[in-house]
């Protein structure tokens, strides 16, 4: 197959392109600059400088192709993350970026588009499962990824596919790790929420493996992660690979600090990926937490970063 991926050069981008390579598949990802066009031709992706607001390069870029990935995202990480106006690119990709995508995606006549979203989508369900017909929250901080996911079921119909993934915090070589063991390292809190209520996560090397699984998914939207974990072993498990003997909740004082952002993180999501798992046939190779899912982070850098 070709397969355009936006948002290429990203953590879910990357993982993205190295398995639909790896797989056979011709892929064309989206770059802004020479350096990342260079990396994805490392790779063994061709690269497209189009930019992803540009209706009619988007639409060269997609013609011919059996499938388009979107995963272009813009997600501050730490601090950074509660300044005013830290999220607004993330926003627009979401929303307007989105939009765009589905349209030249029609346009080009591509049969498939593969969507990435976020599990915090959905309300608190404490020790409850949660499936994809569970209740959403929509609030300011979630309503862009609610916005996208639109734009994707506008997008399918009889001829054309629309495949949400609806991943869980991602951990493994990214900047948001990497963030929260240099702050468990330091002593400070990295824990938010309920210690006893459930997370989502998803490592970085069963991205890849979703991608390609979705090519064949039907229509639909679907949870991808590893089982659910308490969030209080979660912390106890970055502090760990810091080097620390206990990690850190944050106070209500630090989370009001924070912003409306954070809220959707204090939600217990024990979340099943079971029907993406009977549509396809994924597994997740990291399928359980453990102090395993960072060993892809070489120690040097865990250190220092």
């Amino acid at each position: 197959m070709k397969v355009a991926v936006t948002g290429a050069t990203g953590v879910i981008g990357t993982a993205a392109v190295r398995a639909l390579v790896a797989a056979g598949h011709h892929v064309v990802g989206l770059a802004r600059t020479p350096e990342k066009a260079a990396r994805l031709e490392t790779l063994g992706a061709s690269a497209d400088r189009t930019d992803l607001f540009d209706h009619a390069g988007l639409t060269r870029m997609f013609e011919g192709c059996d499938a388009v990935c979107n995963f272009a995202t813009h997600i501050p990480v730490g601090l950074a993350a509660g300044l005013p106006g830290a999220w607004r690119e993330n926003d627009r990709l979401r929303t307007e970026g989105v939009r765009r995508v589905v349209d030249a995606a029609r346009e080009a006549r591509v049969r498939r588009l593969v969507q990435e979203s976020v599990s915090f989508l959905y309300a608190d369900n404490g020790d409850d499962w949660i499936t994809e017909q569970s209740p959403v929250e929509i609030t300011r901080a979630t309503e862009p990824a609610s916005v996208g996911e639109s734009h994707v079921q506008r997008y399918q119909c009889g001829s054309r596919h629309g495949v949400v993934l609806r991943f869980g915090t991602i951990v493994g070589d990214d900047g948001l790790t990497r963030w929260m063991l240099r702050s468990a390292r330091h002593g400070r809190p990295i824990g938010i929420g309920d210690p006893h209520g459930w997370a989502h996560l998803t490592h970085v090397d069963d991205l890849g493996p979703a991608v390609l699984a979705a090519l064949i998914a039907p229509s639909g939207v679907y949870n991808v992660g590893a089982e659910p974990v308490r969030r209080t072993e979660v912390v106890q498990g970055f502090a760990e690979a810091a080097g620390q003997g206990s990690g850190q909740f944050m106070g209500p004082l630090l989370r009001k600090l924070a912003g409306y952002r954070i809220e959707p993180l204090t939600r217990s999501l024990r979340v099943s990926s079971e029907h993406f798992v009977a549509q396809t046939g994924w597994t997740p190779r990291r399928a359980s937490f453990d102090a395993s899912w960072f060993d892809v982070i070489d120690t040097e850098s865990r250190a220092f970063q």
